[in-house]
């Protein structure tokens, strides 16, 4: 029995018929991945602007290189994956949210979903389309269709969208402080795979084609520490809305992805311990998001009095070089930092060059875990991390008292204890679940607490590779778990 049902289908028939469809293929021992290419003439993957090769893609325009990375990535996934199915990836290059500071990279998912097909493992249960139909031993997609949908920034790096850091084209993964665009290809073809639930984590609510609602595979192992159940197991459309921000305590119950991820994660928790004379309400230890760039936290980490960077950019934002006054400030200290218009790195980098030992990014929205720092600068030498609203808000109140040169706060940003980073004491990998929740990162992602970071975390970081297994990721163990 079909049952195709997305949100996407009205989109997906929009594109064909604006468009003819070219496609490149590749076959392997495990899989056929092709890329449906959807743009109309001189834009996205055929627009004919001449370009240099570089890092192993040979292209001489623009549209060729992009679909040689596509085609690279989906090279990666076809010597992964087993099935006798060919996977159709539908893909353009279209104008995507962003700012001069962000944007939105691509996005892609199943372009539709099955349920109780013939050889399902599971009765009245959403899969992806490309899953069911490995499971089915036949195309389930209805004619024409294909089985990802997956839409590309085709703005990145012009003025005003994310300005200056465009995809990197290259497929050597030498990408620099560039946006590898295999990496992200890679992470967006996960999802179209499975790496999703396709019920809501706002809402709560399971899809439902007139016959009631149904839970995603996904569901089965999506766990709710707190309730002990799984998504699947919950009754209520509220239990998942509040599992959906329940951050630490959602977790992926996979027995492979459990089983493998002690060969993946390193042990030792992030943490920044602070005490001292001075330090009154704010002694206590806090939870952090680590960089992608510089020397990854250690056991036993760095100690250092912590000294507020009030200059240096807007809000003492350092996103410019330190002032004399704030060099003397950070001098052999740990820096606090605010969260500002620039990047990570420079900040970072800024506070290295005028001395600091290591550096604290105070954020400045509210919400809680405090995410990772993105970003590449091979030249960092010092950790850095970032700590929520709340706890810079907590930190600043003991920093007020300070002298030009000393506070009476300190700080020690290191690893504590044996957990993985990345999983619970039980060694389950967590699910990134962020209060407030964020649509379209909530859920069908790995946390960022991930240690060697993950290629499934909400986003993307400069130090992944294009491997997909272990020992180096849990990508493909995630959707083995689902029946891959």
């Amino acid at each position: 029995m079909k049952n195709n049902r997305t949100s996407r289908m009205a989109g997906i028939s929009a594109g064909l018929a604006l468009c003819g469809v070219l496609a490149t293929q590749a076959a392997h021992a495990s899989a056929t991945l092709v890329i449906q290419v959807l743009d109309p003439p001189n834009v996205g993957f055929n627009d004919p602007t001449p370009t240099a090769p570089v890092g192993g893609n040979t292209g001489d325009t623009l549209g060729k290189q992009r679909l040689i990375a596509f085609q690279a990535a989906a090279n990666v996934w076809g010597a992964t994956l087993t099935s006798s199915v060919p996977i159709i990836i539908g893909a353009s290059w279209e104008a995507l949210t962003c700012t001069a500071t962000s944007a939105v990279l691509g996005s892609a998912g199943a372009a539709f979903i099955e349920r109780d097909f013939t050889g399902a493992p599971r009765a009245g249960t959403w899969y992806p389309i490309a899953l069911a139909s490995k499971l089915a031993g036949a195309d389930l997609a209805p004619p024409g269709g294909f089985h990802i949908r997956a839409r590309f920034n085709v703005n990145l790096g012009k003025t005003g969208c994310l300005t200056g850091s465009p995809f990197y084209l290259g497929i050597d993964n030498n990408h620099g402080p560039l946006i590898d665009l295999e990496t992200v290809l890679l992470h967006e073809f996960g999802h179209g795979l499975g790496f999703q639930t396709f019920t809501s984590g706002s809402t709560g609510a399971q899809i439902n084609d007139g016959t009631g609602p149904l839970p995603s595979v996904a569901d089965f192992f999506l766990t709710d520490a707190t309730q002990n159940l799984t998504w699947a197991q919950m009754t209520t459309n509220a239990q998942r809305v509040a599992s959906a921000i329940n951050s630490g305590k959602l977790y992926w119950d996979g027995p492979l992805v459990t089983a493998a991820a002690p060969g993946v994660l390193t042990p030792g928790t992030p943490l920044l311990a602070v005490n001292g004379p001075a330090a009154g309400v704010a002694t206590g230890t806090y939870q952090v998001g680590t960089a992608s760039f510089g020397p990854p936290l250690v056991n036993p980490g760095i100690t250092g009095e912590i000294m507020p960077v009030s200059n240096g950019g807007a809000a003492g934002d350092a996103c410019n070089p330190l002032s004399t006054i704030d060099r003397l400030a950070v001098n052999g200290h740990l820096a606090l930092i605010n969260r500002g218009v620039c990047g990570f790195a420079i900040k970072v980098k800024n506070a290295q060059d005028a001395g600091a030992i290591g550096v604290i990014i105070a954020d400045n929205v509210a919400g809680s875990p405090p995410p990772g720092l993105g970003g590449t600068d091979p030249t960092v030498t010092i950790p850095a991390v970032r700590i929520t609203l709340a706890d810079a808000n907590t930190l600043r109140t003991a920093l007020a008292r300070r002298s030009r040169t000393s506070s009476g706060v300190f700080g020690s940003l290191g690893l504590i204890g044996s957990q993985l980073q990345g999983a619970d004491a039980a060694g389950h990998v967590l699910m990134y679940a962020p209060n407030p929740f964020q649509s379209g990162s909530s859920v069908s992602h790995f946390d960022t607490s991930a240690f060697p970071n993950l290629l499934m975390e909400p986003a993307i970081n400069g130090d992944l590779t294009h491997i997909v297994v272990p020992p180096t990721d849990l990508t493909f163990t995630m959707l083995r778990d689902l029946g891959w």
